[in-house]
Formats: structure tokens, sequence, C-alpha cells
């Protein structure tokens, strides 16, 4: 017994300093000694596999290389735990750079719903749904009627209105009904679009899920889309007095605010698109390959890119200009005259005398003749939305044979701009076939409304493509930056870090 006792002596000496070093040790030096193996753990497990070193060899790791490899990475470990426990509060306080991409969806989805009002607000004007709701109440006024005697309270309140007296003098209580539902849908899903707007605005900014830039754009178009709800009822309430229109004439809203309130409705939809678009190209420039964000930096910088830029903005504002000229046509019942194309009577335009008829001047010596019937004379307005779809078709196809045939565009366009090119001509023959029709066929219901949302739909397509070819700073850094990174893999290897390979 005391012989073993004797032979475990020296075991239980050689052992006795690292206990005396695990129970004795303050927790500082025990904190040191451990980063110190988890580095040296962390160098191990990070080293090349066939750089040559094999299991049980018996030759040692180069230390020129292990310094200098294992200096790098313990460096960039023990920094990024280190930023984890104690940079984790201080990076939850800053913004990010770059947008979440959840924010890039979500704005996506408001713009379709936005897309969807402006549809269902022509669907809305079409069946003259408009002026049966006369008052403005933006929280009560949420709720319909619920009872007999609220659905004859609105009802008496419909029969004091213009409309009902020169265009509705028979109308029952049932019929009542139907325009007041559709007027209703179009004010509740406009309020729908604010809440669910405003309330994700305030939590994405709050949780800095934004980007700084993104977060003023958001509260930017929550005040656009408060002033809409106001320009909307400052529309309909031209409908609501007798004066704002010619005694004996059909009761309407004013052809001007209806095209502000379309052109506001235009550019909610448009910032919404562009911001959610810009999120995603962003994400995207993160992603790219350095191999292809260095081809593409390269195409955006390029000269004529520059050229080509500024013809889609162009054309994009020539796009609004003639949507907006059709809110005039809209607005006035335009479409039911002159309902052939291409002439317009006798020819390709009415006579002078009726395009710039004296009728429409209100002021003593007729300074006011030409503007007051660009605005108010339905002939026209008629003639400059036909000038105006015209122009706007035949810019979209220079356009399309620029890019298509032009060589020394189509080597420096990208290929999703090509794509976007192209299906922006198939949205113009679609809309000008939609518009023709409208015509020839005096504006029925269901057609009249596929137009208005081809005009949309064909804004979309250069939204898109403006997208695409467009070099924004923030873009274009982060392109660079992808860049910067093939520079580096193709101008170092993991030998010139490591030293020479070992066989």
């Amino acid at each position: 017994m005391m012989a073993s006792v004797f032979r475990a002596l020296p075991v239980l000496r050689r052992a006795a300093p690292n206990l005396s070093r695990e129970l004795f040790t303050c927790r500082t030096c025990s904190t040191k000694a451990t980063a110190s193996l988890r580095s040296k753990a962390l160098l191990m497990s990070n080293i090349p596999r066939n750089y040559g070193i094999r299991w049980n060899s018996t030759q040692a790791i180069p230390s020129q290389a292990v310094s200098q490899h294992g200096a790098k990475l313990v460096a960039s470990k023990t920094g990024t735990e280190n930023g984890a426990k104690e940079g984790g509060r201080a990076t939850s306080r800053v913004y990010p750079q770059t947008s979440d991409k959840l924010v890039a969806y979500w704005l996506l989805g408001s713009a379709a719903s936005v897309f969807g009002i402006v549809v269902f607000g022509g669907l809305t004007r079409l069946t003259e749904s408009g002026l049966s709701i006369t008052e403005w109440r933006p929280v009560t006024g949420s709720l319909p009627p619920m009872s007999a005697e609220k659905w004859e309270s609105e009802f008496t309140k419909y029969r004091a209105s213009p409309e009902f007296h020169l265009l509705n003098p028979n109308m029952t209580l049932e019929e009542f009904k139907k325009i007041y539902w559709m007027e209703w849908t179009h004010r509740v899903w406009g309020r729908a679009i604010g809440i669910t707007f405003l309330l994700p605005t305030a939590y994405f900014i709050l949780r800095r899920r934004v980007a700084p830039h993104m977060a003023w754009k958001l509260v930017g178009i929550c005040g656009l889309i408060g002033f809409q709800g106001v320009i909307g009822w400052w529309m309909v309430k031209s409908g609501l007095k007798d004066e704002l229109f010619a005694p004996g004439s059909h009761p309407r809203v004013s052809q001007i605010r209806l095209t502000v309130h379309l052109g506001a409705a235009f550019a909610v939809y448009a910032a919404m698109l562009r911001s959610g678009l810009s999120i995603l190209r962003e994400h995207g420039a993160r992603a790219a390959s350095p191999e292809e964000a260095d081809k593409l930096v390269r195409k955006l910088l390029h000269p004529r890119m520059r050229v080509f830029r500024g013809l889609v903005g162009a054309l994009t504002l020539l796009i609004f200009a003639t949507a907006m000229s059709g809110a005039l046509v809209a607005g006035l019942d335009a479409g039911l005259i002159y309902n052939e194309f291409p002439y317009m009577g006798v020819g390709l335009a009415p006579p002078k005398s009726e395009l710039f008829d004296p009728r429409y001047s209100r002021i003593e010596g007729q300074s006011d003749l030409v503007w007051r019937n660009v605005l108010e004379n339905p002939s026209l307005v008629q003639l400059d939305h036909r000038a105006l779809a015209t122009t706007t078709f035949s810019a979209i196809m220079a356009l399309w044979c620029y890019a298509r045939f032009g060589r020394s565009m189509r080597a420096v366009l990208p290929h999703n701009a090509c794509k976007g090119v192209t299906g922006l001509v198939h949205l113009a023959w679609v809309q000008v076939t939609l518009g023709i029709s409208t015509l020839l066929y005096l504006v029925p219901t269901w057609l009249a409304a596929a137009h208005q949302a081809g005009s949309l739909a064909l804004l979309t397509g250069a939204l898109v493509l403006s997208s695409r070819v467009g070099g924004s700073a923030r873009v274009l850094s982060l392109l660079r930056q992808r860049a910067r990174l093939a520079a580096k893999h193709n101008g170092k290897s993991v030998a010139d870090v490591l030293g020479p390979k070992k066989v």
C-alpha cells in the first residue's frame, strides 16, 4: 500500500500546479486563459486542409505562416465576439446602411394596393357613385349605416345635392345603396392604405430596420397619403355646389381637381414602387459576385448610359403627362365626342374656331382664352390627349429601336434593362389598343377602367426600367466594393498569406 502511494507522488506533484491554477485563480486571469485557448483552437481549425498538415505528422507548422495567418484570424474572431458582447447595444442604436428586405416587400405590397384603389376609383367615377356621400368624416365615416333610420338620413342628405335634382330625381333607396357602397368602399380602402402604411413606418423606424434616407422617404409618403385624403374631399366638394358647373349641365366634380387627385395617387404609387425597388437593388448589389459587379459598374458609368437614363426619365414624365391629360378627358366626359380614330370629324383635328371657343373665356379682353379652352373645352382636351398619347407611343418605339438596333447602345445596356424596354413596348401596344377601343365603343365602364389601369401599368414599366438603368450613388458604391473584392481575389491567394505550400 505504501509502495503504491510513493509511486503516485510524482504524478500528484506534476498535477498540483495545474489544480491550484484551476481552483485558486482569479476570474480575470481565468477569462484571459480561456480566451487564449479559444484563439489557439480557432487558429488550428482554420488552417487550410491542403496546406500539408497531416494527422499524426511530426512536421511543425511554419511559425511565420502561423503568426501571419493567426494574427489576422484571431483579431477578426475576437473582434467579432467582443463586438457582439460589448458593441451589440451600440449597433442596435445605429440605423443600418441598407434597409431590410422586408421593408421592400411591404412597400411593393402597398404600391399594389394603391394600384387597386386607383382602378376602383375610376369605377366609382364611371358609375357616378362619387357624390353619394355628401360629408367627410375621417373617423366616424368609416362605419356604414346599420339601421333603416341611418340609411334614410344618408338618402335625405343625397336628395339635397345637385346630382339628385338634375340627374337622379327618381332614384329609390335601394338604388342609392348601390352607389353608396361603391363610394364607401373607396373611402375605407383609402383609410386602410393610410393605416397600413403609417403603423409599419413607425415600427420600422423605431426598430431601426430602415436606412436614414429611407426613413425620411417613408415619412414623406405618409404625409402625401394624408394630403391625398384632403384632396379627395376637395374634389368631391366641387360636385356638391351648383356654382362650380354651368346651370343645367351634368353635375360632376371639377376636372382640374380630379386631375390633381389622380396625380397625387400616381405620385404616392411611384414613390412606394421606386423606394421598394431601390432597396431590392441595393441588396442585389451586395449579393452580386465580384466579377458581375465589376461588369455592371463599367456599364452603368458608360457615357452612353447617362444619355439613355435621361431619355428614360423624359419618357416617364411624358407618360405621366399623358395620364393627366386623360384625367381631364374623363372629368369632362370628352371621350363621348368624336368617337373615331385617327380622324376627328372631317380631318385629323376639329376647326380652330371649335378648339378655341370664346364662350369659355371669362375675362373681358379674353386673355384667358387659350388656357381656359385647354382645361375646359372637351374638343381641345381630347385632341391634346390624342397628341400626347401618339407622342408617347412613338417615343417608346424609338427608344426600343435605339436599344435594340443601336450597336453602341446594345453593347453597354444591361440585360435586365433590355428586357425592361421590351416589356415597356408590350405595355404601350396594349394601352393604345385599350384607348382606341374605349373611344370607338363610346366609353363602356369595364373598358374605360381597363384603360385607366393600363396608364398606371405603363408608368410602372417606365419606373422599373428607370430603376434598372439608374446609377444611384448608393448602388454604385456597393457595386464598387464588390468589384474591389474581385481585384483583391485575383491579386492574392491563400498561399500568398500562409507561405509556400507543403507537399
